[in-house]
């Protein structure tokens, strides 16, 4: 079976990470200095490389080139050739054990994982445990939790890993050291998405690329992701198009033309310009979300500028104005019988 991308393209080494290069210098300094800490909090949006962190951080701790090259932080990356690296990398290690908080969130569980954390680890110097989705477990089981982060076994390192900490109990927060994920750049994410598909020999429009990164919110594994619908959809050429078609993600373009027709008050068009697209398929909820994205970029971009329209009207004044009505139709979407309606009405007020 084919591997989906955000696992065959997963970082090997902490300087494939992009995006936290914060997370990356203080785990680096850490190994290279022999100041591991024994409990860590990985918290962030999803699939910002929090779980991909820990398997890295889980590599470096028992990597045997990096045990016998200490002491310096370009020697901290984990080899990717001994033994326990190609047992991590394949899934089988038996020092690195991953639990999903979300399916196993009672004391049972982890009681088990405390029985397990007495026991040596079986090849590198520390058995590493990733929770992931921690913020699930029952308070019972954080009570649990918490006494085994009190007195934890030195061969022992924790990487807990939540989307939402402020749910983590205090009492835990306090033992573990924190670091917070970013959202991903759209550049960082562009720029990794190029690489993927010229790995996978793609052929892949610039404004397609940029459309996926965009949609993204930050997150590099729903990007690729992303790439991977695609790449089933449309074989290896991919165009904006199909972008649209797939994931429903309106081109800039059509957000240009409809800005453009509502300038020009040209209400009749700028509705006809909206039918077409609920005619065609696409979510009227999605596509006001996106437009007001695009119009926040283009005001963005105009700050500090004085730039006239209609009326003595400046383009910010425009825009704001034109922001405002569709997000009042945007919340007004999910009670309309007639979907397109809200929108119709904004074009209205904005053309009138």
């Amino acid at each position: 079976m084919t591997q989906v991308l955000y696992r065959k393209y997963r970082p090997r080494v902490f300087q494939e990470v992009e995006g936290q290069e914060h997370v990356v210098r203080t785990l680096r300094g850490a190994l290279a200095s022999g100041r591991v800490g024994h409990a860590y909090l990985f918290c962030g949006p999803r699939g910002t490389g929090k779980t991909t962190m820990a398997r890295l951080m889980a590599k470096a701790l028992n990597c045997s080139k990096r045990q016998i090259e200490s002491n310096n932080v370009d020697n901290t990356e984990p080899c990717n050739i001994c033994h326990s690296c190609n047992e991590i990398n394949e899934s089988r290690s038996l020092d690195l054990i991953e639990i999903d908080a979300a399916s196993n969130r009672g004391i049972d569980e982890i009681r088990n994982l405390k029985d397990s954390a007495r026991v040596a680890a079986a090849s590198g110097n520390y058995k590493v445990f990733i929770i992931d989705e921690v913020h699930m477990l029952t308070p019972p089981a954080f009570n649990a939790l918490l006494k085994i982060l009190e007195e934890p076994p030195s061969h022992i390192v924790f990487i807990l890993a939540t989307t939402e900490p402020y749910k983590v109990p205090e009492t835990v927060l306090s033992r573990v050291q924190r670091f917070d994920f970013k959202k991903i750049s759209v550049e960082k994410i562009q720029k990794k998405l190029l690489e993927v598909a010229k790995k996978e020999k793609l052929q892949i429009d610039n404004d397609a690329l940029t459309i996926i990164a965009s949609s993204a919110s930050g997150s590099m594994r729903d990007a690729e992701s992303s790439l991977n619908k695609l790449i089933a959809y449309s074989g290896s050429c991919i165009t904006d198009e199909h972008v649209t078609e797939v994931l429903g993600i309106v081109p800039f373009h059509v957000h240009q033309k409809l800005l453009e027709l509502v300038r020009q008050k040209n209400g009749q068009e700028a509705i006809a310009h909206v039918a077409r697209l609920y005619e065609s398929g696409v979510d009227m909820d999605n596509f006001v979300k996106q437009f007001i994205k695009y119009l926040r970029s283009e005001l963005i971009g105009l700050i500090g500028k004085t730039v006239a329209v209609s009326s003595g009207q400046t383009e910010i004044e425009f825009l704001i104005k034109t922001i405002n009505v569709f997000i009042k139709a945007g919340g007004e979407l999910r009670f309309s019988p007639v979907p397109q309606l809200p929108l119709e009405l904004a074009i209205l007020e904005l053309t009138k």
